[in-house]
């Protein structure tokens, strides 16, 4: 192994009492203290400027349409900026039961809990085993997930159409779930392969050594190890299939299995026929409400599985 030498101390003592070097260049062209105590609170004002800037470009249209779902049509033209003056609730029972959101709630959280869940135990099966084991075609293996994810989708829909048609899982629940696995498997395994990279290999030699076999240190003690990891990467995935629309729109033609993707589109097209717009805007909010419920909550274990996997 190559080492970095140390040169030998002079015996003398010289080097000890060697008084460093002065700096000889221009004294003018170096910055002093308060010069760069001032550069970094105009940098800091700068940076917490467009911080406020950028939320309030977020949370400004969420918080109008919330507003806009308690109202009605009249007092969403008259009064566009203005609190309601009661919270009205017949917008929102219009769109769960008259335009059909409670359908397509319903569809959307069988697909995306089900993909989710084979997405989650597949994806960080493969990664474990990329992570921990030595074995030819490794890394080919591992870089072919990794270019699966810039292979856009767009390319794939007419393919996957004609294969599903002739697999008979067109129009069908379980079809569209192993479509989001797939589409969801390359950015799992690369996410997980990092994270499981950076957890000690002495927990699970002890546990082989102590006679549990690969399967069952897999379960019983990696897995758990992994469990900010598999929260980051399992909100990442919630909120790219719960948004996801392209591939139901293809695939999945049946009205009453639409997700609710489909489901707001259609809303958007008939209720503006209508003229209901607070029934648009309490539809928008219902399919907008898990996505936000989930990043509040998980919020916490994103940030850390992020910083886990950044280290190694």
């Amino acid at each position: 192994m190559k080492t970095t030498d140390t040169p030998p101390s002079d015996p003398s003592g010289a080097e000890a009492t060697k008084v460093p070097a002065q700096r000889t260049g221009p004294v003018g062209k170096t910055p002093s203290a308060p010069a760069k105590k001032s550069e970094g609170q105009v940098l800091n004002v700068f940076s917490h400027g467009m911080l406020i800037l950028w939320a309030i470009m977020v949370v400004l249209p969420l918080f109008w349409a919330v507003m806009s779902s308690f109202k009605t049509d009249a007092d969403i033209f008259n009064t566009p900026w203005s609190l309601p003056d009661s919270l009205n609730f017949d917008s929102w029972g219009r769109a769960w039961s008259q335009a059909h959101m409670s359908e397509y709630f319903l569809n959307t959280i069988l697909v995306v809990g089900g993909s989710l869940t084979g997405t989650l135990v597949l994806g960080s099966m493969a990664a474990y085993v990329l992570a921990r084991f030595e074995f030819p075609g490794n890394r080919f293996i591992y870089f072919l997930f990794v270019g699966g994810m810039s292979f856009p989708i767009m390319l794939a829909l007419v393919p996957l159409f004609y294969v599903m048609d002739n697999m008979g899982l067109l129009n069908t629940i379980h079809g569209l779930i192993l479509v989001y696995i797939a589409y969801s498997l390359p950015f799992t395994v690369f996410f997980l392969t990092s994270f499981f990279r950076t957890l000690p290999t002495s927990v699970a030699e002890a546990s082989i050594i102590d006679g549990a076999s690969h399967t069952r240190t897999f379960f019983q003690v990696m897995l758990p190890m992994a469990k900010p990891g598999l929260i980051s990467v399992g909100i990442f995935n919630f909120l790219g299939q719960w948004n996801q629309y392209m591939l139901p729109t293809v695939l999945n033609t049946d009205p009453e299995k639409r997700v609710l993707a489909q489901g707001l589109v259609e809303l958007a097209s008939s209720q503006g026929y209508k003229g209901d717009y607070s029934g648009l805007f309490a539809g928008l909010v219902i399919a907008m409400l898990p996505v936000l419920a989930a990043y509040i909550i998980f919020q916490r274990q994103v940030v850390s599985g992020l910083t886990a996997g950044a280290l190694k």
